[in-house]
């Protein structure tokens, strides 16, 4: 498959200016090679001090909030540095790069509410300054919040970080933009190889939790979708001490009916990692351990995709994480956007980027665009196991009278999504 190129035949753009976008678009050469240099030019791309400005700029705002109680991992994996946030700044970079060529300049201010402080005013503070563009790395209770205030009618949230599938269903929202893929269509990206794979008889393992319920829901729906069974079904309710002994708890915890593949739902991944190579028979683990659906991995290197990987290695010293990758996606939105629509005003930029002439090239193969019922922004899907990419979802022979990518989550006959 050809890596996807952005649509150039434009009567506005000389030749000369196509090549010019070409490489700030990320193909070809490596785009803003030198981020020092970058931030000389144009210091609003540091982040954290930007206000809206007049003439040819485009004001991004980033809101997110200090968790209180953030989840415990392992020693061995520290929480990601500015997780999020360093993809923004990327992605800022990479549209300033472009916007020399359009004579549009791009900033982004960073909003980083205390743990115990007012998210929501946090947000108005944000539009009262003139921000109608704001990225969100919050829960989706906060992000429903924010959405429903009489503030938000003239903005757009990019949401760069949820997964829930109610998001883009019962409690979709016209003016809130999904960069990351839903649960549903993580799971219907696995199923769709574990369908090629013939293993048809799945053993589900879940949490008790509320995101392990609802992963584990994805999970039903799409072995229902695609034809598999769901032989056995279990909540993992072992405390924490069951680590040590995980040789002894696991292989009698799988020993159930016969099946082809266990798929964990451990979206926290609390317990997951203790399932592979300790099951009672001998057989693959997926879903969020083991072979694992995903936005973006740090063994992608397809379509240009290394070279992605090496420019935010680069600047952040580590490896772009799957809500780096979503920050970065909205950011090359809106900037796609305002190169197109040749203009730095809210509504046009709103307008293109729901519009059908919308494409973005995300390094996945195919050009990525929102959907018109629910707000989420289509694309492939990544299986990847811990070293290696196994696959990319929508699997071949998963056909769609339309786009192939719809393949994956609700389609706009099953959705329930209604603005």
């Amino acid at each position: 498959m050809r890596p996807y190129l952005p649509n150039l035949n434009q009567r506005w753009l000389s030749p000369a200016l196509a090549i010019l976008l070409l490489l700030g678009s990320g193909f070809g050469a490596e785009a803003a090679k030198s981020p020092a240099k970058a931030a000389t030019r144009n210091p609003a791309t540091a982040g954290g001090t930007a206000k809206p400005a007049t003439g040819n700029t485009i004001a991004l705002a980033y809101l997110t909030q200090v968790q209180a109680n953030p989840p415990a991992r392992p020693f061995f994996d520290p929480a990601p540095a500015e997780e999020g946030v360093q993809g923004a700044r990327l992605g800022i970079l990479d549209d300033n790069t472009t916007g020399q060529f359009t004579h549009q300049t791009f900033t982004l201010k960073e909003n980083l509410v205390p743990a115990e402080g007012d998210v929501a005013a946090g947000f108005r503070s944000l539009v009262s300054e003139g921000y109608r563009l704001i990225l969100a790395d919050l829960p989706a209770a906060q992000l429903i919040e924010l959405a429903n205030l009489p503030e938000a009618a003239n903005v757009l949230l990019l949401d760069i970080a949820s997964q829930e599938d109610s998001l883009r269903s019962s409690q979709c929202k016209s003016n809130v933009l999904h960069l990351l893929p839903s649960h549903a269509m993580r799971a219907d990206a696995l199923a769709q190889y574990l369908t090629r794979k013939r293993w048809h008889k799945w053993f589900l393992v879940m949490g008790s939790g509320d995101q392990e319920k609802l992963y584990a829901e994805a999970v039903r729906k799409s072995a229902k979708k695609f034809g598999a069974k769901i032989v056995a079904e279990k909540t993992w309710g072992h405390v924490f001490d069951d680590r040590r002994t995980p040789e002894s708890e696991v292989p009698v915890f799988t020993q159930e009916s016969e099946h082809d593949v266990v798929i964990v739902a451990d979206p926290g991944l609390a317990f997951g990692d203790l399932f592979p190579f300790r099951t009672w028979s001998p057989r693959p683990v997926a879903g969020t351990s083991g072979l694992t659906p995903v936005a973006w991995h740090h063994t992608h290197e397809a379509w240009g995709a290394l070279q992605l990987q090496n420019r935010f290695h680069e600047r952040a010293g580590r490896w772009m994480t799957e809500k780096d990758y979503g920050a970065w996606l909205a950011v090359r939105a809106i900037g796609e956007a305002a190169t197109r629509s040749q203009s730095v005003e809210f509504p046009a930029i709103q307008s293109f980027l729901l519009g059908e002439k919308f494409s973005l090239a995300g390094f996945k193969g195919v050009p990525l665009s929102f959907r018109q019922w629910d707000r989420q922004l289509r694309q492939p899907v990544l299986l990847a196991a811990e070293r290696s990419l196994v696959a990319v979802a929508p699997i071949e022979g998963f056909l769609h009278p339309k786009n192939e990518l719809d393949t994956l989550g609700a389609d706009e006959a099953e959705s329930s999504c209604r603005f």
